[in-house]
């Protein structure tokens, strides 16, 4: 196998980076990359199945787009594992000099030691030429080449480029291969020139780009914010409503529980004074029969004759009196049966309800004549009654109009609602 001191540079050399391959892989139509230029390129384009060649264009499928799924250049990848690991041989000096490579020279492409470098530096042809330090090639810091040499021509310089065929060669062949069918040539350095301006163009542009695309993301976190503080407020104010109406309910149900309270202790106190009048009575009795029965132990004579007889018509006449009538605590048990809570659920308004008596059993006339043709009760009580004409109108329990709804539709009959 070739080593690196019998290969040229440009073999090792990636199109993209223009620096030493790391880890070069092969696309369908064998142009080798460095995976990281793969990946790179793999970004920009819109099918994340397919990586075109930047060379010539071909399709190359990527496995679930994954580079390190595609074939390795083991040829290249030995090369410049080769060339990383070993000291490269002075290409001036030959394979057998033992002093260490310390430079390169970017547009000879040659390895050289300290004092190949130093004559290098001396012979005035090439005493302008880039050399950097071995270390710098070997890391990729800096390209292989600068400028390349004439593959027909190896000692002249590629300072000609053709329009036509998109390659660099030097004069001779411009002269004998380019020019005699007619291609348009130019001089390497005014093409370079070209392409430096454009890139920097592109660069521009680039920049440009990218400065809309932060103000438009950071208009975009912008707009986040706003709605994130909106959408904030938002629950601030439903919260804050809640607990509101919550203290508004609390204060409510506090108000219904204190009237239901206040109806408890008056229907109390009433059945109390009820019972206690009960309880009286039967004390009176015991009283009156307990003085009765004394008659009893002893024949009675004169004022104890008188006072016996005044006793038992005492007794007698407490014994004539109506026996208790349980109307009275049943009223008062009819008049809490009246009372109920009628909860409330109007639009716009936050009542938890309230208490109000009605007369279940009373007959309620319903102000509507001559155009009921069916009624129903809700399950919160209300009434409602269809009409012949359109409309359903509502009741209270008691009777009371509250509001016409579906004045437009006609009614013969009701589903029975749960009541």
């Amino acid at each position: 196998m070739a080593t690196f001191h019998q290969i040229s540079s440009q073999e090792l050399e990636c199109p993209i980076c223009l620096t030493l391959f790391n880890q070069p892989k092969s696309l369908k139509c064998s142009h080798t990359f460095c995976i990281d230029c793969l990946e790179r390129i793999f970004q920009t384009q819109p099918n994340q199945q397919i990586i075109t060649c930047p060379v010539c264009r071909e399709g190359t499928p990527v496995p679930s787009g994954d580079m390190s799924e595609l074939q390795t250049n083991e040829r290249l990848s030995s090369l410049v594992d080769e060339v990383k690991t070993k000291n490269p041989t002075c290409t001036n000096c030959g394979v057998d000099q033992e002093s260490p490579t310390l430079s390169y020279c970017q547009d000879c492409g040659s390895y050289m030691c300290k004092s190949c470098e130093i004559n290098h530096f001396a012979f005035k042809p090439v005493s302008n030429h880039k050399v950097v330090p071995i270390g710098d090639m070997l890391s990729g810091k800096v390209p292989l080449r600068s400028r390349r040499k004439c593959e027909k021509h190896p000692s002249a310089d590629e300072d000609c480029f053709c329009t036509h065929c998109r390659e660099y060669f030097c004069i001779t062949c411009g002269t004998f291969d380019h020019m005699q069918k007619g291609h348009p040539l130019e001089k390497a350095a005014v093409h370079e020139e070209k392409l430096m301006t454009n890139i920097k163009e592109l660069q521009k542009e680039a920049k440009s780009k990218k400065t809309t695309i932060e103000n438009h993301i950071d208009f975009i976190e912008t707009q986040r914010n706003e709605i994130t503080a909106m959408l904030r407020k938002l629950d601030d104010d439903i919260d804050k409503t809640y607990e509101e109406y919550m203290q508004l309910l609390s204060a409510r149900r506090e108000d219904l529980k204190y009237q239901v309270k206040r109806l408890s202790e008056k229907f109390e106190k009433e059945l109390q004074a009820m019972e206690e009048e009960g309880h009286q009575a039967i004390l009176q009795m015991n009283a009156m029969e307990e003085l009765v029965a004394h008659g009893m132990k002893v024949p009675l004579e004169k004022d104890a004759l008188f006072a016996h007889d005044t006793l038992c018509e005492n007794l007698k006449s407490f014994l004539g009196r109506d026996d208790p009538d349980d109307q009275s605590p049943r009223g008062v048990a009819e008049q809490a049966r009246k009372i109920s809570f009628r909860r409330q659920m109007k639009v716009n308004e936050i009542c938890l309800g309230e208490l109000k008596s009605c007369d279940v059993k009373a007959d309620v006339e319903l102000p509507v004549k001559n155009i009921l043709n069916c009624i129903t009760r809700a399950p919160d009580g209300k009434i409602a009654v269809g009409s012949f004409g359109g409309g359903i109108h509502l009741y209270s329990p008691d009777g009371e109009f509250q509001q016409t709804v579906l004045k437009n539709e006609s009614f013969l009959g009701f589903a029975c609602l749960p009541v």
